[in-house]
């Protein structure tokens, strides 16, 4: 199988896509971005790279950055984890506040924006302060993606600082049930610097290796969490990671994946790849337009699906 080929195929055949989403503008800090752009890329578990587009782009990850704090969460409290969140998709918008109501304050996954704020909140309670809760989740990224110069994009933060008034909402819903442990205002702070951290598609796919590969990372060896946890974090990215359009993504595609608003989705084939694609177009349910045929085409192509 000829990747590159694949990845120059896909290129060119998501052209037509392009005009019909619209960039995350409810963040100003991203409204002005070049909505036309398009990279993707793949890391095999040989650590062989292959890639299309503006691969070296650094943008902004969004959600895609709640699998990396999951795992930390579920590497250090396991199942007790379990107690404060659920595992069942959403069915609603990735930041609803009547679900997280009508539930008693437990948000329903980890990749929802209530259960990614939880998350946070519970790695704060491991931590010694909130600087050192973000460096933790910022230096185990950087550890996945095998890059130290990954940092996070303040003007991005400070921007969802000043306009996320709903996810601080979700906070402070939980904490009024008791399911938030620390400071609302400080849990949302870390939060949006965790989802302002600048990636490319190349050091994403790297990033994946873990997953793909059984928990342990293929190229150092390490292992980052159990089989039996990395399992749980795929199987989650499948029936979770597009919010309320995670199944048609497993439809159309087909693999584990997570998505974010900066226009980035990551996808895992186990026991063969991790691959990430950007495109900053949005579809209506908030997932990247081009991106999303990208990977349906990647996996049509390669027959490299889980199903």
């Amino acid at each position: 199988m000829d990747i590159q080929q694949v990845l120059d195929e896909i290129a060119d055949e998501v052209t037509p896509f392009f005009g019909r989403g619209r960039v995350a503008d409810y963040i100003p800090a991203l409204a002005s971005i070049e909505p036309r752009q398009f990279a993707m890329a793949v890391t095999t578990l040989g650590g062989t790279r292959y890639s299309v587009g503006a691969a070296r782009q650094k943008f902004s990850i969004q959600s895609v950055a709640k699998v990396f704090a999951y795992t930390l969460a579920l590497r250090s409290f396991g199942e007790a984890l379990y107690r404060r969140i659920g595992v069942e998709p959403s069915g609603d918008p990735f930041n609803s506040l009547v679900q997280l109501e009508y539930e008693n304050g437990i948000p329903r996954n980890p990749f929802i924006n209530a259960g990614a704020i939880l998350v946070v909140d519970a790695l704060r309670g491991i931590c010694r302060d909130d600087e050192h809760t973000f460096d933790s989740i910022l230096e185990f990224i950087r550890q996945a993606a095998d890059e130290e110069a990954i940092t996070s994009d303040e003007r991005v933060a400070d921007s969802e600082v000043e306009h996320g008034y709903r996810n601080l909402a979700l906070a402070c819903l939980m904490k009024s049930f008791d399911n938030l442990h620390h400071d609302p205002v400080a849990v949302t702070r870390i939060y949006f610097r965790l989802c302002a951290v600048a990636m490319n598609v190349e050091e994403l796919s790297r990033a994946m290796l873990y997953l793909a590969n059984g928990g342990v990372d293929p190229i150092s060896g390490g292992t980052i969490v159990t089989l039996g946890q990395a399992k749980r974090i795929n199987a989650l990215m499948l029936t979770c990671g597009h919010y309320d359009a995670s199944g048609e993504f497993a439809y159309d595609v087909g693999l584990p994946g997570k998505s974010g608003v900066g226009g980035g989705i990551v996808a895992v084939v186990p026991g063969r790849l991790g691959l990430a694609v950007w495109a900053p177009e949005l579809n209506e349910r908030g997932n990247s337009l081009v991106g999303t045929k990208a990977l349906e085409l990647f996996t049509t192509k390669t027959g490299l699906s889980i199903f």
